[in-house]
């Protein structure tokens, strides 16, 4: 391994651009940090390019399976200081690996769904913790796939990446925009349920049992006027207290299991 100890090491300064959005774009390329996210990229074949290294840190067991995995991957992989790892790791969790891998496409084309998918989208999302709490419940529970849709932030932001603890590799996802994410729905004959808090329907009256798609909007705008029409059915939870509506991971995460219950019942 190549070592680095210089915080100005040009591999390391490209490493960093990379927390933000539009050099993502431009490089087509996300980090990954941390022990279990670069497991499950490896394991669902994303391509990784280089890994930062830092031995002393590599403390857990999915530090040392991830180290054992690296020459099969043929990403260059470097040494690096513990101040160099600093600069490069997102906030406390430092487990001493860190990768930078090639994008997958996230397209909707690239979607391949089951006999009887179960769909979660999620629009206009603003904060990547949340998307990545979604991601998360979205894979526990059985999800087919996810579509974020006119999403504020990306997929393959960094700390969504981390609060999935990257189940987005191994969920299929996409990035659209809400009237193409409609049309596709439409066109595979999926049942569409909009979580509002006005919604006419009861969670648990819904039958999510057929081919279906839950949809959740943001906290701060909740769903646009688009899933309000014909063919969408508008459901919502019970709220006993204050507060009128639930933070957006916590209702997938409801609507979700509710379907995974029926789902299960029926078979």
């Amino acid at each position: 391994m190549q070592r680095i100890t210089s915080l100005q090491n040009p591999h390391v300064n490209s490493a960093v651009k990379l927390r933000d959005r539009r050099h993502r774009e431009k490089q087509g390329r996300m980090v990954i940090d941390g022990a279990r996210e670069l497991q499950r990229a490896v394991a669902a074949g994303v391509r990784l390019v280089e890994v930062f290294v830092c031995e002393p840190l590599c403390r857990s067991d999915e530090a040392r399976q991830v180290l054992s995995a690296l020459p099969a991957t043929g990403a260059a992989v470097f040494s690096v200081s513990e101040a160099v790892f600093e600069k490069l790791a997102f906030g406390e969790r430092a487990e001493g690996v860190l990768g930078v891998a090639a994008m997958p496409e996230a397209t909707l084309g690239r979607l391949n769904l089951p006999a009887n998918p179960l769909v979660a989208v999620l629009e206009g999302v603003e904060k990547p913790g949340n998307l990545g709490a979604v991601l998360r419940s979205a894979d526990a529970a059985g999800v087919s796939a996810l579509v974020a849709a006119d999403a504020r932030t990306d997929l393959y932001n960094p700390n969504a990446i981390r609060a999935s603890l990257g189940t987005i590799f191994s969920l299929p996802v996409a990035a659209a925009t809400t009237p193409q994410t409609l049309r596709w729905l439409r066109h595979r004959g999926l049942a569409i349920f909009a979580a509002r808090v006005d919604g006419s329907i009861p969670y648990s009256q819904a039958d999510f049992r057929g081919p279906a798609a839950i949809v959740l909007g943001s906290e701060a705008h909740g769903l646009s006027s688009a899933w309000s029409g014909a063919g969408v059915s508008a459901v919502r939870l019970p709220m006993r207290g204050v507060a009128d509506s639930l933070n957006v991971s916590a209702t997938a995460a409801v609507l979700f299991y509710e379907a995974l219950r029926q789902r299960s019942l029926g078979r």
